[in-house]
């Protein structure tokens, strides 16, 4: 017998599943990330399988998807579109594969159990009634496009209805808002004599990030409510009722299957269709955009590390991906394999890690940086997200709070982007407290009480005061982090203690510091006080390059300190240059420029510099010039990239050697790249890139010569 607590609990996931679903599908509007809506779903089905008597034929994990909204016509599909069955981690999407291999071989042998629904779906591992190895099988992977899916219908070649998936049998029409998007064609780009009668092209509405950013630009500059991720405007955009404001929105679209199709070049039934890669040809040659990603694999070993290779370059991509989807290539063995009431055997979508949560933004505090920026951030309930515990989360400035108008008491939906610094995107404005008030900046600094700047036509707030104790730690520990002076253990919290003790007040009290300052004091011992004061020491030959990254002068970051470096050569020169000498150093410009002047004009700067010069730090280049020449410009004109880990250079130091010599060392590939530097770990993305496009590849001998000579060997 069932245990009332299980019945209970079953009753509840129901409920919330329901709801979630309508949110999600026909409102638009989720309450929940799609991780804790996948999480309730599991739960769901385990206490399914562990309790027969709970299950259903109305459950909804027997359902896909939700019902269409009543603000669209119904619109009945001629093939059901069903949703896929998941595996959230490597262990269950290999699991899936072996399941897989057992039912292909008992179908190509034609033993029974082919069928057997326990053999395929989740839960324990039951293998067919004959227990045969299939034989090698090809499978086509899929990028998994986080977007809306859609059904598109043409007759002779013209574009008569598109739909949305709805509960999988009925759809919503969407035909005139699908109209105003321009990578749908209205009439198939095929030849005569080979349109099919009807063709069902079925695939995945979507906006891609840059779209998706530039769309939340706009929407900030005329104070409206930001989206919070490029699913969920590609969703709201599409179901609009009014066709005029889906076409202000930058949708795309993906083709990825094919529904029903008859007659012309398909044959009857879709006859000379043999293979999902034949339905993704016959997309292309449609005139309807075809993923590039995706490959056929030769067997499961390819397919899974097809799975791992996406999910370690999906930030690579222009658009939201949440998985990826294995198919079996071959339609005969789709057909025998058969669905169950949801999902087809044929075919799983394995899940990435999610990267979005939802938690209680519990207050928002500003923090001071080394320049005085104030920068709003949430203190949040904490949550796992992306692998790790997220309790705090930026909120970039006044106007990104305001527009996107999160207030403390209120549900977010949290992301994390791999090493990205978690971020608060927006709230669920269905969960918000009743008498919520939106937040507003402070007008006084929290760290020493000063009143905060916001400077004109920016977006930014700072704190004026130079002595503020907030600026002083943050600079401190700026310039020894390690794209600065590169200062092992002078971290943030062991530079807040000196500050208090008044053995730091700038950054050239650093090189005064002795071990009697320092053995009393909590954390410190014989070897940490020695290993400190080495790292100080040695920070003193970094070269000019590292010295004005560590000097905290706006808009000077390391590219252009390397660039000032290569030109100027040393501090002093550069001190004394004007504004315009400044300026005309290729990649500066008058505003860094006139940062420049303003930095070295104030008195407790200058101050600061000679004290360093007084300790021993190096004001010249990290590569000097020969009597006073540049370095030969052996790669003027040329974009060189680096990826991976070299044994000689830094990233930077690569990146400024590179700069030096009158190169550019950008960011990602492009056909126009003149060499691809390759380290140990590279990207798989840029050497892929590199490799379509033709662009060599040097490993870190062939760079050196490179930079000496400009030659390619």
């Amino acid at each position: 017998m069932t245990a009332p607590d299980e019945t209970a609990r079953a009753d509840e996931l129901r409920r919330l599943i329901t709801y979630h679903a309508e949110r999600y599908f026909q409102e638009d509007e989720p309450e929940i990330a799609d991780a804790e809506y996948d999480a309730l779903v599991v739960e769901l089905r385990r206490l399914e399988q562990e309790n027969p008597e709970l299950a259903a034929d109305e459950s909804p994990t027997a359902r896909v998807g939700a019902a269409p909204a009543p603000r669209f016509a119904p619109v009945r599909h001629a093939v059901a579109m069903m949703s896929l069955d998941n595996a959230f981690s490597l262990d269950e999407l290999y699991a899936w594969g072996q399941r897989l291999q057992r039912l292909l071989g008992a179908v190509q042998n034609g033993e029974p159990g082919a069928r057997d629904d326990a053999a395929i779906q989740g839960g324990e591992d039951v293998a067919p009634a004959t227990e045969v190895r299939s034989r090698p099988v090809q499978l086509v992977c899929e990028p998994k496009i986080d977007g809306l899916a859609l059904s598109l219908r043409y007759e002779s070649g013209h574009l008569v209805q598109a739909a949305t998936r709805g509960d999988g049998t009925t759809g919503e029409d969407v035909t005139a808002n699908v109209r105003t998007i321009r990578s749908i064609p209205a009439v198939l780009d095929l030849g005569d004599g080979e349109v099919p009668d009807v063709l069902e092209v079925r695939g995945e509405v979507y906006m891609a990030a840059a779209d998706f950013e530039e769309l939340n630009r706009r929407r900030a500059e005329a104070g409206e409510r930001l989206f919070a991720n490029p699913r969920n405007s590609a969703a709201g955009s599409l179901r609009q009722k009014d066709p005029a404001v889906t076409a202000s929105r930058p949708l795309s679209f993906w083709g990825y299957q094919i529904g029903e199709v008859d007659g012309g070049a398909a044959g009857p039934a879709g006859s000379a269709l043999h293979s999902q890669g034949d339905c993704l040809a016959l997309i292309s040659r449609a005139g309807l955009p075809v993923n590039p990603e995706i490959v056929v694999a030769a067997d499961l070993d390819e397919a899974f590390a097809f799975c791992r290779s996406l999910e370690g370059r999906r930030h690579d991509l222009d658009y939201e991906v949440d998985g990826a989807v294995v198919k079996v290539d071959d339609l005969d063995l789709q057909r025998a394999l058969g669905s169950t009431s949801r999902a087809p055997r044929w075919a799983i979508a394995y899940k990435f890690p999610p990267e979005e949560r939802t938690t209680v933004l519990e207050e928002i505090l500003v923090s001071i940086g080394r320049t005085g920026r104030a920068t709003p951030f949430a203190k949040l309930a904490p949550v796992v997200v992306a692998g790790s515990t997220v309790s705090l989360a930026t909120l970039h400035n006044e106007d990104q709070v305001r527009a996107k108008d999160v207030r403390p008491g209120d549900t977010v939906i949290v992301r994390k982007a791999g090493d990205v610094i978690p971020e608060v995107l927006g709230p669920v404005l269905a969960a918000r407290p009743r008498g919520s008030a939106p937040w507003e900046f402070p007008t006084t600094c929290p760290a020493c009480g000063e009143p905060l700047v916001r400077l004109e036509g920016e977006s930014d707030t700072y704190c004026v005061n130079l002595e503020c104790p907030a600026q002083r730690v943050q600079r401190i520990a700026h310039f020894g982090s390690r794209s600065a002076m590169d200062i092992e253990g002078l971290g943030e919290q062991r530079v807040a203690q000196l500050v208090e003790r008044g053995l730091l007040v700038d950054v050239a009290d650093l090189y005064a510091l002795a071990a009697s300052d320092l053995v009393d004091l909590e954390g410190f011992g014989e070897l940490s006080v020695a290993n400190l004061l080495g790292a100080i020491e040695a920070s003193k030959g970094q070269g000019l390059a590292r010295l004005l990254v560590a000097l905290s002068i706006r808009h000077v970051g390391p590219t252009v300190a390397s660039l000032l470096a290569g030109d100027l050569g040393d501090l002093d020169a550069l001190r004394q240059a004007g504004e315009a000498e400044l300026a005309a150093v290729e990649g500066v410009g008058p505003t860094i420029a006139a940062s420049l002047v303003a930095f070295f004009s104030l008195a407790q700067n200058d101050a600061v510099v000679e004290r360093l010069r007084q300790a021993g730090v190096r004001f010249s280049s990290d590569r000097p010039r020969a009597g006073g020449e540049r370095l030969r410009q052996t790669l003027a004109g040329r974009s060189v990239v680096v990826t991976g880990t070299l044994d000689a250079f830094t990233r930077e130091e690569a990146e400024a050697a590179i700069l030096a010599r009158g190169g550019k060392s950008p960011g990602s590939v492009s056909a126009r790249t003149y060499a691809l530097v390759v380290g140990a770990t590279p990207g798989d993305s840029k050497l892929k890139k590199a490799e379509s496009a033709g662009v060599p590849v040097l490993d870190e001998a062939a760079f050196v010569r490179l930079l000496d000579t400009g030659e390619l060997d």
